[in-house]
C-alpha cells in the first residue's frame, strides 16, 4: 500500500510538472497581444533596447498569469549578465518568437523539464534502488532537460535563416524592379510582402512589419535596423547599410540595389559550389566505410569458398 501511494503521488506530480510544461509551449507558439498593451506601448513609458523594440514587447504588463508564472520560473534559468540575456533574447527573435515573453518562457521550460525528466526515472529508482547507475541516469536526464531546449532553439534558428535566404535574393530582383518601376522605398518593400506571400510568407512577413513600422511613424533607416536584428543575416545587414548610406548622401537607390541584388546572386551561387565541392569527400567516406568492404565480400568471398571446398578435400 505505502508503494502504490509513492508511485500515485509521483505520478501526479509527473502529470501537473508535463501539463504545465505543455501549457507554456502552447503560449510560446502562440503570441498573444491584448489592446492595452498596444496602448502601454504608445504611451511612451520607457526607452528599451533596440532588440526590444524589435520584439515589439517595450513596457508590457507583467501581470499577465502566463507571463508571471513563466517569469518566476525563468528566473531559476536566466543568465546573471544582461549579455546573455540579450543574445538569448535576439535567437528568440530571429527564430520566429515574437512573443512579449518569449525568453521568460523560454528559460521556465528549460527548468520545468529539467524537473520533471528525473522525477521519470523516480518509480524506477524506487524499484531498483538508489544505485550509482540510477543516480546518472537522474542526472544525465536533468542535462538532457536543461540543455535540449537550446540546441532545439539552435536547429529552428538555422533552418529559419536558411529559409529567409533562400528567398531573399527573388525578393531583392522584386524591390529593384518595382524601384525602377517608378514606387518609392516603401510602396516598393509593400509590393514586394504581398508578391511574395505565397512563395516565401516568412520574409514576406518580415517586409510587413517594416512596411508597418513605417507608416507608425518610425524612421525608415530605424525600422530596416529592426528587420537586421529580427533575421540575423549578414545579406541584410549588407542591404540596410547600402540604404542608410544612399539616404544620407543622396546616392541613386536603384543603382545600388541593383548592384546589390548581382552580388547577393553571387553569393548564393558561391555557396552552392562549396557545398558541390564538398560532396566528394563526403563520398569517398561513405565509399570507404561501406561500398569497399562489401566489394571486398564480392571479390574475395567466392575465392575464399573454393579454397576452403579444396583444403577440405585433402
Amino acid at each position: 500500500m505505502g508503494n502504490l501511494l509513492l508511485f500515485t503521488a509521483l505520478g501526479l506530480l509527473v502529470f501537473v510538472v508535463t501539463g504545465g510544461f505543455f501549457y507554456g509551449l502552447y503560449v510560446l507558439l502562440n503570441p498573444t497581444r491584448t489592446a492595452q498593451d498596444r496602448l502601454r506601448d504608445l504611451g511612451g513609458r520607457g526607452g528599451g533596447v533596440e532588440e526590444a523594440e524589435a520584439f515589439d514587447i517595450i513596457n508590457v504588463d507583467d501581470g499577465n498569469t502566463s507571463g508571471g508564472v513563466a517569469s518566476r520560473l525563468g528566473k531559476l534559468a536566466a543568465p546573471s549578465s544582461e549579455e546573455e540575456k540579450s543574445k538569448q533574447r535576439q535567437m528568440l527573435l530571429q527564430a520566429g518568437f515574437k512573443n512579449r515573453h518569449a525568453l521568460e518562457i523560454f528559460n521556465s521550460i528549460r527548468v520545468t523539464l529539467a524537473l520533471s525528466l528525473p522525477l521519470l526515472t523516480l518509480p524506477f529508482a524506487v524499484a531498483s534502488g538508489f544505485t550509482p547507475v540510477v543516480a546518472l541516469f537522474v542526472l544525465l536526464a536533468a542535462a538532457f532537460g536543461y540543455y535540449a531546449p537550446s540546441a532545439w532553439l539552435t536547429n529552428i534558428t538555422v533552418k529559419r535563416k536558411r529559409r529567409l535566404l533562400a528567398a531573399f535574393p527573388d525578393s531583392l530582383d522584386l524591390l529593384v524592379s518595382c524601384v525602377e518601376a517608378g514606387l518609392g522605398l516603401d510602396a516598393a518593400f509593400r509590393r514586394v510582402a504581398i508578391e511574395m506571400e505565397t512563395a516565401a510568407p516568412e520574409l514576406a512577413r518580415e517586409f510587413q512589419i517594416v512596411t508597418h513600422e513605417i507608416s507608425a511613424g518610425v524612421p525608415r533607416v530605424e525600422a530596416l535596423r529592426h528587420l537586421e536584428v529580427r533575421t540575423g543575416l549578414d545579406e541584410i545587414r549588407s542591404l540596410v547599410n547600402m540604404l542608410a548610406q544612399a539616404e544620407r548622401f543622396g546616392t541613386s537607390i536603384a543603382k545600388g540595389l541593383r548592384v546589390h541584388s548581382r552580388m547577393t546572386r553571387q553569393k548564393r551561387m558561391s555557396r552552392a559550389e562549396e557545398e558541390a565541392a564538398k560532396v566528394s569527400p563526403k563520398l569517398t567516406v561513405v565509399m570507404i566505410l561501406f561500398l569497399l568492404p562489401v566489394l571486398g565480400v564480392v571479390l574475395v568471398g567466392p575465392a575464399a569458398i573454393k579454397v576452403y571446398e579444396v583444403m577440405a578435400n585433402r
